[in-house]
Order: C-alpha cells, then structure tokens, then sequence
C-alpha cells in the first residue's frame, strides 16, 4: 500500500531532519544584528548564507539586495504552471542583541538543544520561521512527485526588521515588479500555545508622536509669576487627562473614523480560546486589567484602537524642591490602530485636537515619527483557508484564530503590491522573543515545515478553481 500524501510529507521530513537542523545552527551562528553598527558585516553574513542556502534548496533565482541599511535576501521559484498563482513568504534574518550576561544560560550566538527545544537568539525570531519553508518546499516536491512547486514562489527576507524597517517599504516600492504576487504570507508571527494551533489574521497598526509645550522663554519663579502666567507642564497634563473619556475610550474627535468593528463571530472565536487573564496579568507584570469599556482583554489587544503615553515630563525632576514655572514641558504618545483606520487622517485628528487642548500663551510642537499602517486578512478569504487546511492536516487538531497586537511591516507589503497578507507562524509565547534564552519548540518547527509542504498545493487548487 502506498504511502498517503501526508505520511510521505512526514517521513521525509524525519529523513531530513538532522540536516535540516544542522543547517539552521550554522545560521543562527551568525550573529546578524541589525541595531549594532558593529555587527554590520555579520548582517551581511548572513544574507549571503541565506541566499547560497536557497539556490542549494533548489530556487533557481537567490538574490541578495542592498538598501541604504542591511541587506534583504530575494528567491524565487517558478512553477511552470501558466495558471499557478504568485505566492511571496517574507520573514526577517536580522536579529535582537544578545549577550550571555543578560541572562542566557548559555552563549546566545552557540545554539544548543535542551528538552528537544533549540536555544539560541533568532531561533523564533525569525530565523527559524524563514528556514522552516526551505524544507517544506522540498518536503512538497518530494510527496508530490513535482520538479518545482505548485505555486510560483517568492521569499523577501529583511535585514532590518528589528531596527524598525526603516528601508523597507522603499525597498518594496522600489523593486515591486519583481515582488508581484497574489498573496503574502507571513512568517514573522506565533500561535496561542503548543496545544492550540492557530492562525493570525491581522496586526495592529502604529503612529506615535511628541508633543512639546513651551511657555515661558525660560524657568521663572513660581512666588513672582505663578497664577498669572500658563504653566507648560500644567497644560500637558490637562492635555493627557483629556486623552481619553471616563469609558476608557480615546477621545480624540475623529479617532475611530473608519474603525471596521468586530463580528459577531470574531468575538465568538476569541471567546473560545482557553484565555487565562489572571496568568495574562502575571505576564504583564500588573495588578489589574484596563481598557475600553464594552471589549475583553483579547478585544482590546488585538482590535480596538488605543493611545497610550510613553514618556512625559517637564521642570525640575532632581532632589528637593525648585520652587519655577518651568519653560516646557513635553510628552510622548503612541496609537496603536486597527483596520480602517489612516494614519494620516489620525496625524490631522490629533493635531487639531492638541491645537484646541493648549490655552493661549503656550506653543506646540508636535512631531510625528513614520508610521505603519494596519492589515486584516477577513476570516472567509480562501487563501486564508487553505493555511488554516493546511495547518490542521499537520497538526491535527482544529485551528483557531487570533490577531497580534503588536504592528510590523507586513501592511506595506499589502498597500504596495494590492495582495491579501496571510499569516503562518508556529512560535509560543514562551519561546521568549527579544528575551534572554530565546527558544524554539523542536517539535513545532517540525510542524511548520509540515504546514508549509502542504500549502503550496491547497493555494493553487483553490487558485485553479476560483471563479
């Protein structure tokens, strides 16, 4: 009796494994950190592995692309078939610093497996995730007898993600002809836990900004002057008292234009996940949950929008007293956004509402950093179903679903090529990302290269079918 399609998967990933390993020790060896000018030479290390790597796989077309920063590293795969559709697979090859006196139990740049987990720093985040789909191609090839993939394949792999992406969105509009696809799958994300499988369908998106207030041309004395001047460091506490109403809801005028609520069933399905929010707030090292009232906790990290004030101050902040009206005063903001929302029309909603919060006799200052715009995969796209197909055929369990609150790169890929961003990660949260001993679940990573051997040909047969 022949082996079935996912049996023959299978044991060609068991068959492959210890060399599939070996080489992503070899990677994770290279200490590619994109934040620390010192290890430039290592981001390019590790882009030039990364691109030879995929030629050995098997991808005709392995490129490594300069930008201002780190290198990006290029692939692609045709599959020979007129009708297949385009698919691009971004992750990141870049890395957070590391060192063993943050608290590593061992050398973050020397992996080591502990307990059938693989330790080391970019084990989750992301290397592991990027390399999982150089044998889940092959693992596809192999059970289906093909000399190329179903799908024409694409990889953009970034070198500056943990700095902030500050190239890359110049980078996609620069080379968008060759980054063409009809979908985008992101491999840069995680699952709810070892024992719920799940697939994310959106990511938060980001504008933050610094306010400064200014009043008087210098400190001036409080006993001569104070009550009969405006105090700067008076009007911006006024102005972040008045950032939200008694509801927990953000109350700048035209803030939530565009928001696309929940639906009934999203609300449902997050209900369901086995969420524990006295575990959550341990986690979160607080004491008690807050937000806009009406949501869950899950609501409103994953799909409401929010502000949040990162720093402020002003005066005099040393021992003792300094009786002064001081000059300025200053604070920082962030706004986490959902799908709907634009960042632009939020920039102008804040600005008109800080310009009417400040009394007379006081300037503003606002500054606005770049921002990064929303994405939302619906949960009935069919592209998004056959990942979700194809994650229960490896784990075989039912897959559920989540958003990340967090916000990343992967909404540019989507404003700039026109294709739906679909998200395909296997990591847990105790995987430690960004964290001292940074890990990855052996077993897991198995299952995304499972996962990835059997999307390529769900995609191009419900690609084959689609009206």
């Amino acid at each position: 009796m022949s082996d079935t399609p996912d049996s023959a998967v299978r044991t060609y990933i068991e068959h492959h494994r210890a060399a599939f390993l070996d080489d992503l020790v070899e990677w994770l060896r290279i200490p590619s950190v994109s934040a620390q000018p010192d290890h430039a030479t290592d981001v390019r290390r590790s882009a030039d592995w990364l691109a030879a790597k995929l030629k050995e796989t098997g991808f005709p077309t392995a490129e490594v692309w300069p930008t201002p920063g780190a290198p990006a590293v290029f692939a692609e795969w045709p599959s020979g078939d007129p009708q297949a559709p385009t698919v691009l697979v971004y992750g990141h090859h870049d890395v957070q610093p590391a060192a063993r006196e943050d608290g590593w139990h061992s050398e973050p740049f020397e992996p080591v497996v502990r307990e059938n987990r693989l330790y080391a720093r970019g084990a989750a985040d992301d290397k592991g995730q990027v390399f999982f789909h150089t044998l889940g191609v092959r693992a596809h090839l192999a059970a289906t007898g093909r000399t190329a993939p179903a799908v024409n394949l694409k990889l953009l792999i970034e070198g500056e993600e943990e700095s902030g992406s500050p190239h890359f969105r110049a980078l996609v509009e620069e080379r968008a002809d060759r980054l063409v696809a009809d979908a985008v799958i992101v491999s840069d994300t995680g699952m709810w836990s070892e024992d719920t499988p799940t697939v994310c369908t959106g990511m938060r998106g980001l504008a933050e900004c610094e306010i400064r207030l200014h009043g008087p041309d210098q400190d001036i004395h409080s006993g001569s002057f104070g009550g009969a001047v405006p105090n700067p460091a008076t009007a911006v506490a006024r102005l972040v008292a008045a950032l939200h109403d008694e509801h927990g809801r953000v109350a700048i005028p035209g803030f939530y234009d565009g928001v696309i609520e929940l639906t009934d069933r999203e609300r449902t399905l997050f209900a369901e996940l086995p969420f524990d929010e006295a575990q959550w707030l341990r986690t979160a090292k607080s004491h008690a949950a807050h937000g806009e009232a009406g949501h869950t906790t899950l609501e409103r990290v994953w799909a409401r929008p929010t502000a949040e004030v990162n720093g402020i101050g002003g005066g005099y902040q040393g021992p003792g007293s300094k009786t002064i009206i001081p000059s300025s005063a200053m604070v920082k903001l962030s706004f986490r956004l959902v799908a709907g929302q634009d960042p632009d029309h939020v920039e102008k909603a804040v600005r008109a509402w800080a310009a009417a919060q400040v009394p007379a006799g006081i300037r503003a200052e606002i500054t606005f950093g770049s921002a990064t715009r929303p994405c939302l995969t619906p949960l009935d796209h069919p592209a998004l179903q056959s990942i979700v197909r194809a994650m229960g055929r490896a784990f075989e369990k039912p897959v559920r679903f989540t958003r990340e609150g967090g916000s990343g790169p992967a909404a540019d890929l989507q404003e700039v090529l026109g294709a739906p961003v679909l998200f395909l990660g296997i990591s847990v949260p105790s995987d430690g990302w960004h964290a001292p001993d940074e890990k990855v679940e052996l077993d897991l990573l198995l299952k995304g290269v499972e996962t990835s051997a059997h999307l390529w040909g769900d995609l191009a047969e419900y690609w084959r079918h689609a009206p």
